[in-house]
């Protein structure tokens, strides 16, 4: 049996429109485990903010892991979990740090996919922002994403 290929299920709520193949790279570079990704507007992502994290207003991306006391975590046949980007944020992103929407698109898969992975920025000693720097210098995403990861 070959490895199973991670799985990316994008839901797009938006008018963005993009070429899913680089978040398909970036996802099957860390996992082998099925991902959904919605897309959505500020007044969307806002609703799920208030709902899971008591926080009344957007955000740029969430991440709902799949968690152990559910599933057996190892198990590769069950998905991994859930990520929500903001196309505001994305957008407004792009524009203020001078770089397409596509790699702050990326950045933000990143970021939500490392935090669905168990890495978390609030916690660790800079190893999650470490593991996305070498994530977008593996893709060759520009620098400028680097600079705004060790300003988070």
């Amino acid at each position: 049996m070959g490895k199973i290929l991670a799985m990316l299920n994008i839901e797009n709520l938006t008018q963005f429109t993009f070429d899913p193949k680089l978040l398909k790279a970036i996802a099957k570079s860390l996992t082998s485990r099925e991902i959904d990704l919605t897309l959505c507007y500020n007044n969307t992502i806002q609703q799920y903010n208030k709902e899971y994290r008591q926080k009344e207003q957007p955000t740029d991306v969430l991440s709902f892991p799949i968690t152990s006391d559910i599933i057996d975590f190892h198990n590769s046949a069950m998905p991994l979990g859930s990520i929500v980007i903001s196309i505001d944020y994305v957008i407004q992103k792009a524009e203020e740090f001078k770089h397409s929407e596509e790699a702050e698109l990326a950045l933000l898969f990143i970021h939500g996919l490392l935090h669905i992975l168990g890495y978390d920025h609030e916690t660790d000693s800079g190893e999650m922002r470490e593991r996305e720097r070498l994530i977008i210098e593996k893709f060759n995403l520009p620098e400028s994403l680097i600079v705004r990861t060790e300003e988070k």
